[in-house]
């Protein structure tokens, strides 16, 4: 009598397989997404925090990012205006009496799943990305 694994054995090892993986890898993908979207808001708040301090030493808001990074110290270390991170594209419209600063998934539902707004006082709008991809396009 020879030892080894019938064919139905190992059939049945590989469906279990399967079926863990087709439970596992959608989570891991949501787990990314939402890792995508936690950092994105990180990132806007960073971005924030560096405006509203420097506006709160020097009366107005910074008209472009090399004023947070050029000061000392500096309020902000890498640019993130106009820059991809995470997944998110980060554009900024900066005055030194306002500012309005959008993070836009690069692409929906699989670099992030919403896009963040914050405007000058640190006032956030979060839109579903499918409803607003349309229009920043």
């Amino acid at each position: 009598m020879k030892k080894g694994f019938t064919l139905v054995e190992i059939m049945i090892v590989v469906a279990i397989i399967a079926l863990l993986a087709a439970i596992a890898i959608p989570n891991l993908l949501r787990a990314r997404l939402n890792a995508n979207d936690a950092a994105a808001k990180a990132d806007l708040q960073a971005l924030v925090t560096a405006l509203e301090s420097y506006a709160a030493a020097n009366g107005v808001y910074p008209t472009s990012q090399d004023a947070l990074r050029n000061a000392t110290p500096p309020y902000l270390n890498e640019d993130m205006c106009g820059k991809t991170k995470h997944g998110y594209t980060f554009k900024c419209n900066l005055s030194a009496a306002n500012y309005t600063i959008t993070a836009t998934p690069q692409s929906c539902g699989t670099s992030g799943t919403k896009e963040y707004t914050v405007k000058t006082g640190n006032v956030w709008t979060t839109d579903d990305c499918s409803s607003s991809s349309s229009s920043s396009s």
